[in-house]
């Protein structure tokens, strides 16, 4: 249950959601799955290794693919420098992320699989992200509901005494 702003992080105010997490690494033979996954996924995380300046030159090929892919052209994005532990092996600057991230409109967050420092923070920012999303787009749905499962309605006549169509007395929704 995700409580955005909780004291005690995300912790329920009745919004309950299926968090997966799905680690490629970028890898040729989890290509095609992660092409169907990007279609159904809410939200993404792209991960980059601060000691690896390459991975960083990576970042914008993984965004292309996330929009050609994702489920809208801009989907929610957190961008993610791994290996924050490691310093004074750093190759790319902060500063270098924080820009591009900037210009893709995404968080950006410093993060250490090996120490565990903002990882929650990563995935609370994506959740923020995620539910802010689902919340105007229910609160300011364009479309009807019958559009997404429901039948569509039925036609409306108003019928006359005479037994034709026209301005009667009586309407039927049937």
């Amino acid at each position: 249950i995700f409580n955005p702003g909780g004291k005690e992080g995300p912790a329920g105010d009745g919004l309950k959601i299926h968090l997966q997490l799905w680690d490629t690494a970028g890898q040729r033979r989890f290509r095609s799955l992660t092409n169907a996954f990007f279609r159904d996924a809410m939200g993404f995380f792209v991960f980059f290794d601060i000691t690896d300046e390459q991975s960083f030159v990576n970042v914008r090929h993984w965004m292309v693919v996330l929009q050609h892919h994702a489920y809208c052209p801009s989907p929610d994005v957190v961008l993610c420098g791994n290996k924050a532990d490691l310093t004074e092996q750093r190759a790319v600057g902060e500063d270098d992320a924080l820009s591009l991230a900037s210009e893709y409109g995404m968080p950006y967050v410093e993060t250490s699989a090996a120490t565990g420092e903002n990882v929650a923070r990563a995935v609370e920012l994506l959740l923020e992200r995620v539910m802010r999303r689902v919340q105007l787009g229910h609160e300011h749905a364009w479309i009807p509901d019958w559009a997404v499962g429901a039948a569509p309605p039925k036609p409306r006549r108003s019928l006359s005494h005479d037994g034709g169509e026209g301005a009667g007395s009586s309407s039927c929704g049937c």
